[in-house]
């Protein structure tokens, strides 16, 4: 169940979606809270860093880590809008995160529900509180509109370009011949 502090903080991962979403990637934001108080945040940037592993949720662990001088983060929550990946939630899993919120679930490669449910292994050593559909509908609605924005732009460039000068009305359909 969320309460208004997931919101809050759900708020801000979207704010880092919004990021990804400029920076041309597909707009999934994380932030690291502990106790109430931002830690870090991240979103994805696996195609402007080149690195397959630079996911919102990864970004956003590692910066924590960082900051805090630890690899393991038993005190934080992690919040992001998208359902992690197997790779995202077994980085949560080792980093000891506590609680994991996520906005939108992943039908395709989500592993906290949907397609797999890693987090609910007992026989993993570490178990993490999992809460989901926080703030889903805004999560999925920023997705929605960047693959729809990206379809757009792949049809538009495989439509035949009209030169400069020519005439910029499509021909006219061909008369109807009888047989």
């Amino acid at each position: 169940m969320s309460t208004p502090a997931d919101d809050y903080a759900m708020r801000l991962a979207l704010d880092q979606a919004l990021n990804a979403q400029l920076a041309g990637e597909v707009p999934v934001g994380a932030v690291v809270m502990r106790a109430g108080q931002v830690i870090a945040t991240g979103y994805n940037r696996p195609i402007t860093t080149h690195d397959p592993t630079a996911h919102a949720e990864i970004v956003a662990l590692r910066h924590a880590a960082q900051l805090l001088e630890n690899y393991r983060l038993p005190d934080c929550e992690l919040y992001v809008t998208l359902e992690p990946c197997a790779m995202c939630a077994m980085a949560l899993m080792h980093a000891r995160v506590r609680r994991v919120v996520f906005g939108a679930a992943d039908p395709k490669t989500g592993v906290a529900g949907s397609v797999l449910d890693l987090f609910g292994q007992r026989q993993l050593n570490h178990h993490t509180e999992v809460v989901g559909g926080v703030l889903a509908e805004s999560s999925a609605q920023l997705l929605r509109a960047f693959f729809a924005e990206r379809r757009a732009q792949q049809r538009a460039q495989r439509l035949p370009a009209i030169p400069t000068g020519e005439a910029t009305e499509l021909p006219a359909d061909p008369p109807f011949e009888p047989r």
